[in-house]
């Protein structure tokens, strides 16, 4: 015998809905959907369901419900749309609440170009040594001491970065054991002990070293461990002062055109990695890396609009260009540097049109760009706010 349809009357913080129970009954595992569960809210005295929730969220969720026999008849997808007006993260909780499911809740935070926030509980080792470590040096706001140990720290990556920045001037070169044209390494091995910038390198990467060491042992699942983008940062950043110490105790020769050299100065160059160590001391790179994360979709409709862009102005300033005897361009992927500067209102002035054509083109390419690039802005600033 099939069930009689009721009459559901819902009250959500003094606003009143009502509906039937079989547009409920559509998401039958979610809270409005399910009676057993919803039979806990259940008001005998006014016969109402009544939940002291929030109300403009309310009404996209049961809108929700409202749309869903019509969508399924017409076979299409029905989707929660968060209203403008509610923050994302109280729609979040509203979304949690009612149990709509993580598909649906999914789907929509897509839509506005937000990640689910992360809720996993904070894993600790089980010993008291190790769980007393790994706090002091993971969690620089769980004590006064772990902040010490985190200022020791950004200290260090302060000075290594200076090191690696000074290395490359002309009065510090000599420190830096670089090959010589005819194969051989210039500086001797007592030398570069002697050079100050090593001494400090040496005193950093023992930091770096005991702090990764010390980390890993205290940590209380080891693959996890490995599988964070930071730690993975930490051993390539102390990596290269490895290889070039080893390199002067072999007296190793590789020739100036062998590949060789340049793994060596690509390895070196890994060492400016270490500059991503401060998000784990500063809490507002790690809110910025997030925001870029969650932004994925704005930045790939940004970069999509541009090589749009780049082809069309590039094109178009070519052709406009191309009987002028004194032009720059030779061909049309040769005018893409001069688009992209143009479009973000940079203007080195390497390049720039000479015909009237090609001015009408740079100046719609200017105001083109300055509309493209304040698309994605308001997602990436909401998704960091």
């Amino acid at each position: 015998v099939q069930r009689k349809d009721r009459h559901i009357r819902l009250n959500v913080s003094g606003m009143m809905f009502e509906t039937w129970e079989s547009t409920l009954h559509q998401y039958p595992d979610t809270l409005l959907g399910d009676h057993a569960r919803r039979q806990r809210f259940y008001c005998p005295e006014t016969d109402e369901y009544f939940f002291d929730r929030h109300r403009p969220s309310f009404e996209a969720i049961f809108r929700f419900y409202q749309r869903g026999l019509k969508r399924k008849s017409q076979h299409q997808e029905n989707r929660l749309v968060r209203p403008k007006n509610v923050p994302v993260e109280i729609f979040y909780l509203e979304m949690k609440f009612f149990g709509l499911g993580s598909d649906v809740i999914k789907q929509c935070l897509e839509h506005d170009y937000y990640s689910e926030p992360d809720e996993t509980e904070v894993e600790l080792p089980e010993q008291d040594v190790q769980r007393a470590i790994w706090l002091l040096f993971d969690f620089p706001e769980s004590s006064p001491w772990a902040k010490f140990v985190g200022v020791i720290s950004i200290t260090f990556i302060m000075i290594s970065i200076a090191v690696f920045c000074a290395e490359t001037l002309p009065e510090f070169a000599q420190s830096v054991p670089e090959f010589s044209p005819n194969g051989t390494i210039s500086n001797h091995l007592s030398l570069l002990y002697n050079q100050p910038l090593f001494q400090a390198e040496t005193a950093c990467i023992i930091w770096f070293c005991f702090e990764l060491v010390i980390r890993f042992y205290a940590c209380p699942n080891k693959c996890r461990f490995w599988k964070d983008p930071l730690n993975i940062f930490d051993f390539l950043a102390i990596v290269p002062y490895f290889v070039d110490v080893v390199m002067v105790l072999a007296n190793y020769h590789p020739s100036k055109t062998s590949v060789m050299i340049t793994f060596v100065r690509l390895l070196r160059l890994f060492r400016i990695v270490r500059i991503f160590k401060l998000s784990r001391h500063v809490k507002g790179l790690r809110v910025l890396g997030k925001s870029m994360v969650d932004s994925i979709g704005p930045f790939a409709l940004l970069v999509f609009l541009i090589m749009i862009a780049m082809t069309l102005f590039g094109s178009c300033v070519y052709f406009a260009e191309l009987e002028h005897p004194e032009t720059d361009w030779e061909s049309i992927p040769a005018t893409f540097w001069w688009v992209i500067i143009t479009m973000t209102t940079v203007g080195y002035g390497d390049h720039f049109p000479l015909t009237a054509a090609g001015k009408l083109v740079g100046s719609v390419c200017v105001v083109s760009g300055i509309l493209t690039l304040a698309l994605p802005s308001p997602a990436i600033v909401a998704n960091f706010d």
